[in-house]
């Protein structure tokens, strides 16, 4: 029940920011961003309404809370909310006809009995070309469920791509162990009292 109505919410919610963006009308794509296009800084015109670009690509940053698959792309969004230009309004459109092709699909949850915790991470070494600082990305998974993802910019720059992949091992690292800790003093806990 719950599930269904967190679904529920959620497209209303992409609904709503289609309409905001006079999307509304726009045809679906398979992916949210494209490979071959790799933003900087200084790409396209100055775009008009930047308001408008941070208004709704900081609403995008909600969505990702239930749509993991789009982390990667609004993190690369968010990076020229300062200033976006028309080059990264495209990118930012695109995102939203991702969304309005899958409206209803959703992090779903499923009662497992495991609770083993795998992780799966990566690093896009100096993928930003204005500043050569590489992204890093995560996903953690306790038994079948997925409970942690992220995409983020690293703070520094890395001289090699081992250099980044460690570092987003390290990062990753201390995701799983600020799980473990929520695990351990707060789900398991009260029960050992009793």
């Amino acid at each position: 029940m719950l599930m269904v109505l967190c679904t529920s919410i959620s497209k209303k919610y992409i609904q709503d920011l289609l309409t905001r963006s006079a999307m509304q009308d726009s045809k679906s794509i398979s992916t949210p961003r494209a490979t071959s296009t790799n933003l900087s800084q200084l790409a396209g015109d100055t775009f008009s309404y930047a308001s408008l670009y941070c208004s709704i690509v900081g609403a995008l940053q909600y969505v990702t809370i239930t749509k993991p698959d789009i982390s990667y792309a609004v993190n690369k969004a968010c990076q020229f909310m300062a200033h976006p230009t028309t080059i990264h309004w495209m990118a930012f459109k695109r995102i939203l006809r991702y969304l309005k092709g899958i409206p209803s699909l959703s992090l779903i949850f499923h009662p497992s009995t495991s609770l083993d915790i795998q992780a799966y991470t990566d690093a896009d070494w100096a993928s930003c070309l204005g500043d050569r600082r590489s992204t890093t990305g995560h996903c953690i998974f306790l038994g079948t469920n997925l409970v942690s993802w992220s995409s983020t910019k690293q703070r520094t720059i890395s001289c090699s791509s081992s250099e980044s992949e460690y570092r987003a091992l390290v990062a990753t690292v201390a995701e799983i162990t600020w799980i473990q800790f929520v695990l351990e003093n707060y789900v398991f806990l009260p029960y050992l009292h009793h």
